[in-house]
């Protein structure tokens, strides 16, 4: 599998920096997030804490219910905590305004979750243009890096088919691609291969982590399946509200 000619991240995006150390792109300080459930409050995370360093990929497993989407959301800048604190790079978002936030989410952040919320009534390659064209990129420009992409993915031959007409595994790699289409500091996944058959989900896997390493972008994954886990950089989990190593 060829990487795109086009790199996938912006010059000076990832990498170690001049001392040999690496870049956090993403760190939580702190966060807590409670929601209200019987009339009780319910803490979903009590001071948790993260860094996560360029190019990493890290592995979320923790049981239903705990959490896991709620951590995604505010990593993402989809959701406020509590308290605490969010720093995409050295920016803390926490401080920044609602139209700041989504700045930083549309510009530095992609999103695939479990089901691939791809646009019923267009092709593959145009759901992978469309954030490209809101972010201002020409028509041309926005095809030219969505094929790219597709044939990255092995998937060239079915650009110009809509969601209906790609398998699950298909339509993953094609919400991958979206995912990453604007070359993203942040990648943060939400179960994507927790409603496909054990080898489509490593095929979808595979494809993504080979997008991973040639872009360099940190990449956030939940999933319950401890195969692919074990094949990460090292792997998290929620107990009690905090994060903690998972062994």
């Amino acid at each position: 599998m060829n990487a795109p000619t086009q790199p996938l991240h912006p010059a000076g995006q990832t990498g170690p920096d001049d001392a040999g150390r690496r870049t956090a792109v993403l760190r939580l300080v702190n966060v807590t997030r409670t929601f209200q459930e019987g009339g009780r409050p319910l803490q979903i995370l009590s001071g948790a804490n993260l860094q996560m360093d360029a190019g990493e990929m890290v592995a979320l497993v923790a049981p239903s219910g705990t959490g896991k989407s709620t951590l995604l959301h505010i990593a993402g800048l989809l959701e406020h905590p509590d308290g605490g604190d969010v720093y995409v790079g050295t920016t803390n978002c926490s401080e920044l305004s609602d139209d700041e936030r989504t700045s930083i989410r549309r510009n530095d952040v992609g999103f695939v979750y479990q089901f691939h919320h791809l646009l019923p009534e267009f092709t593959a390659l145009e759901n992978i243009m469309m954030p490209q064209m809101i972010r201002g990129l020409p028509r041309k420009v926005a095809a030219e890096r969505a094929q790219e992409l597709l044939d990255y993915l092995r998937m060239g031959a079915r650009a110009s088919h809509r969601p209906s007409e790609l398998s699950g595994g298909e339509q993953q790699r094609v919400a991958v691609a979206r995912a990453v289409a604007n070359a993203p500091k942040i990648l943060l996944l939400d179960e994507p291969t927790g409603n496909l058959d054990p080898k489509t989900a490593h095929y979808v896997f595979d494809a993504l982590q080979a997008l991973v390493r040639a872009s360099g972008v940190t990449t956030l994954f939940a999933t319950h399946n401890m195969e692919l886990a074990a094949r990460m950089d090292r792997a998290i989990t929620l107990e009690a509200g905090q994060i903690r190593p998972f062994t």
